[in-house]
C-alpha cells in the first residue's frame, strides 16, 4: 500500500501544480488587463481516516483564491469617460442579452465591475471595453439630487437641454464715494449728485413718491487774491476793478474798451446769461464802471441771482451764492481779470434740491443728462423664457451725500436700462425704486440683502421679475481713486437652450453633460455596489462578476470610497510575484515527477524479485 500510495499522492501534486499552474499562466496573461483581479491558488492537505498509531501522509488538492478586494494601481487616462474606483465596490453594468433593430435588449439582471474603459456609443450608452453598458441614478434637475435608489442602464443621446429664464442675479460691488460723473466738479459741492432739478417737469429719476425737494442755495468761493497795492494786500470789498500800479485794484484790470481806431470792445461778465457790460463811467442798467469796486460787483451780481444770501469777501477770497432762483454761473471776455478776482475760467454753484415728485424713470429726453450724472454699474446677459438673451445694463447714482453737513445722507439709487433707443417721453431708465444708504464705514445701513426687479421689460423682452441678490455686506461705499464702481461680481442664472455634445465623470462620482449652450449639468450619479463577501462573487467573462448566495446581495452607496474620472485601474497582478510562483509551482512539479519514477522503479524491483 505504501509504494502505491505514494503514487497516487505524486499523481495528485502533480494535479495540484498543474491547477496552480494553470491559475498563473491566467494571470500573467491579463496582467495587462484593465481591472483585472488575479486569482490566486490555496494547497490543501489530504489526510486519509486511520489510527493514530498507523498515521500516513496524505496527498494534496488545490483550490482557487480569489483577490476580487485587492485594488490594482489607479492611473490617469485621456478619455473623459473613463473612471475608476478608489477603494471598495464595483460599478453596476448590466449586457444585452438580444438587439432588436439595433437597439440593445436588456434582460434586466445586474452585473458587476470595475473596469471602468467606459466611452459613449452612438445610442448615448457608457459601454466598457467587455460590452457592458454602465448603470447609474439620474439627477433631478430642479433639486441637483438623485431621484430615486434602483440603478438603471443610462441614456444620454440627443438629451435636450430647455432653456431658463433669469431669475436671479448674484451683485457684488465697491460705489466710489465720490463718484466722478461727467458733469462733476469737485469746486462745486454736490456736483456729484443726481440732481432732479435738471430733469424735464415731471420726470425725476428719483425713487417713486420721492417728495419734491425745494432748490437751496449753493456757493462758490474762489482763490485768495491780491491788489496791486504796494506792499500788494489781499483783495477788499473796497478794491477796485480797474487800478493803476500801486493802487488798491485787482491785479488785472477790466477795460471799457476803446472807440478806435481800432475798436476796442468792452470787457464783460456775463452772470446766468445777463451781460454786464464794463464803462468808463455814467454805469446804468446792466453795467459797470471800471472804477467801481468788488463790492459794487458783487451787488451787482446778487441783483441778477436773486440771492437772499449777499456774496462775501474775505481774505481776498469771493464768494458767491446761487440763490434759489437758478444755478449759478459767471463767465467774462476778459478771463485774466476773472482770474484775479479768483475765478479760473468760470463760476458756478448749483443749487440743490429741485424737481417734482419722484417718478423712478428716466424718459428718453433726459438720457443724456442722466448718463452725465450717473456712473455705470456693470452688465449682464440675462434670458428670457424662451432662452433668447437680453442685455442688462445697470447704472448707479449718489442722490445725496454726508459730505453737505448736518440732514445728509449718503444715498445712492440704482437704475436698469429699459430701452437704449427711447425719445421724447419713452422710459429709457427704471429706478429700481429702492433707496441705499450707507454709513460712516462704508457698509449699507440699512443692510438690503437683494431687490426685485418688478416685470422688467428690457427692449420689449420681458425678464419676468429676476432678484438683484447682493448678500450680506455685498454692496459698499469706499472711497476709489477711479470714482467709478467697482462690480466684484455680476452672475445670472439664465440660459438659452443646448444639446448635449459631451459627457465627463466628475471627482464626486457624477456624470456631467457638457452642451453647446456653455452649461455643464450633473445627469447621473453612477451607482457603486459593495458586497459583503466580496471574494465570494461569481467571475464571468469581461471582467465581470455576478452575486451569489456566499457574496450576499449588493449594497449600493459609495460606502467611503470615490470615484475618480479620467483614470483607470490597472490588473492587480505582480508580475515579478507571478514569475517567483511560476518558478516555484515548476519546482515542485519536477519533484513529483521524481517521486513518481522512484516509485516505478520500487515496483520494477519488486516485479523482479517475484520473477
Amino acid at each position: 500500500m505504501g509504494i502505491f500510495g505514494a503514487l497516487t499522492t505524486a499523481v495528485g501534486g502533480l494535479r495540484a501544480g498543474s491547477y496552480a499552474l494553470e491559475n498563473i499562466s491566467g494571470n500573467i496573461a491579463n496582467s495587462q488587463t484593465t481591472a483585472f483581479k488575479r486569482i490566486d491558488t490555496s494547497f490543501l492537505d489530504l489526510v486519509p481516516q486511520t489510527a493514530l498509531t498507523a498515521q500516513l501522509a496524505g496527498g494534496v488538492t488545490a483550490q482557487s483564491r480569489s483577490t476580487n478586494s485587492v485594488q490594482g494601481d489607479v492611473q490617469p487616462a485621456s478619455v473623459a469617460t473613463f473612471m475608476a474606483i478608489n477603494g471598495n465596490g464595483f460599478f453596476a453594468v448590466q449586457k444585452p442579452g438580444s438587439f432588436s433593430d439595433g437597439s440593445p435588449v436588456f434582460d434586466g439582471v445586474d452585473r458587476y465591475t470595475r473596469r471602468g474603459d467606459f466611452q459613449l456609443n452612438k445610442d448615448g450608452y457608457l459601454v466598457n471595453g467587455a460590452g457592458y453598458y454602465l448603470e447609474g441614478v439620474r439627477i433631478d434637475p430642479t433639486t441637483g439630487n438623485p431621484s430615486g435608489s434602483s440603478p438603471q442602464v443610462l441614456r444620454f443621446a440627443n438629451d435636450f437641454l430647455p432653456a431658463q429664464q433669469t431669475t436671479k442675479i448674484d451683485y457684488r460691488a465697491n460705489l466710489a464715494s465720490y463718484p466722478l460723473t461727467t458733469a462733476h466738479d469737485v469746486s462745486v459741492p454736490g456736483s456729484e449728485l443726481l440732481r432732479p432739478g435738471a430733469f424735464s417737469s415731471g420726470h425725476n429719476p428719483l425713487v417713486l413718491g420721492t417728495p419734491a425737494a425745494p432748490y437751496t442755495d449753493s456757493s462758490v468761493t474762489g482763490t485768495a487774491q491780491n491788489n496791486k497795492a504796494t506792499p500788494s494786500v489781499a483783495n477788499t470789498a473796497a478794491t477796485l476793478l480797474s487800478g493803476t500800479a500801486g493802487s488798491d485794484s485787482i491785479n488785472a484790470s477790466f477795460s471799457a474798451g476803446s472807440a478806435g481806431p481800432p475798436v476796442v470792445p468792452a470787457d464783460t461778465i456775463t452772470v446766468n446769461g445777463t451781460v454786464i457790460t464794463f464803462v468808463a463811467s455814467g454805469a446804468t442798467g446792466n453795467q459797470l464802471n471800471v472804477t467801481d469796486s468788488i463790492g459794487t460787483l458783487l451787488a451787482k451780481i446778487d441783483a441778477i441771482t436773486g440771492t437772499a444770501t449777499p456774496s462775501t469777501i474775505s481774505g481776498g477770497k469771493i464768494t458767491l451764492h446761487s440763490g434759489t432762483a437758478s444755478d449759478l454761473q459767471v463767465t467774462s471776455s476778459n478771463s485774466t481779470a476773472l482770474a484775479a478776482l479768483g475765478f479760473t475760467g468760470q463760476a458756478a454753484a448749483t443749487r440743490g434740491g429741485g424737481g417734482t415728485v419722484g417718478t423712478g424713470q428716466v424718459v428718453g429726453n433726459d438720457n443724456s443728462t442722466f448718463l452725465n450724472e450717473s456712473v455705470s454699474g456693470g452688465a449682464v446677459t440675462g434670458y428670457d423664457v424662451s432662452g433668447a438673451p437680453v442685455n442688462l445694463q445697470l447704472r448707479w447714482a449718489k442722490s445725496d451725500s454726508a459730505s453737505l453737513g448736518a440732514g445728509h445722507t449718503d444715498t445712492w439709487n440704482l437704475f436698469y436700462q429699459v430701452n437704449p433707443n427711447a425719445t421724447g417721453t419713452q422710459v429709457a431708465w427704471q429706478n429700481v425704486n429702492v433707496n441705499f444708504t450707507f454709513a460712516a464705514n462704508g457698509q449699507m445701513s440699512p443692510a438690503i440683502s437683494s431687490v426685485t426687479l418688478n416685470n422688467a421689460v428690457v427692449n420689449g423682452v420681458s425678464l419676468g421679475s429676476p432678484v438683484i441678490n447682493f448678500g450680506s455686506g455685498g454692496v459698499t461705499q469706499f472711497a476709489d481713486t477711479n470714482g467709478n464702481v467697482q462690480v466684484n461680481q455680476i452672475q445670472q442664472d439664465g440660459f438659452p437652450a443646448g444639446q448635449l455634445q459631451s459627457v465627463s465623470v466628475s471627482t464626486n462620482g457624477r456624470i456631467v453633460g457638457n452642451y453647446t449652450n456653455g452649461r455643464n449639468i450633473d445627469l447621473a450619479e453612477i451607482s457603486v455596489a459593495t458586497f459583503n463577501g466580496t471574494n465570494f462573487l461569481k467571475r464571468i467573462d469581461g471582467g465581470a462578476f455576478e452575486a451569489t448566495d456566499e457574496s450576499g446581495g449588493a449594497l449600493f452607496g459609495k460606502g467611503g470610497s470615490t470615484i475618480v474620472g479620467s483614470s483607470l485601474e490597472n490588473s492587480n497582478t505582480d508580475i515579478a510575484d507571478e514569475f517567483t510562483k511560476l518558478i516555484v509551482t515548476q519546482q515542485a512539479y519536477s519533484a513529483n515527477t521524481k517521486v513518481i519514477t522512484t516509485t516505478n522503479s520500487m515496483v520494477q524491483d519488486l516485479l523482479n524479485v517475484v520473477r
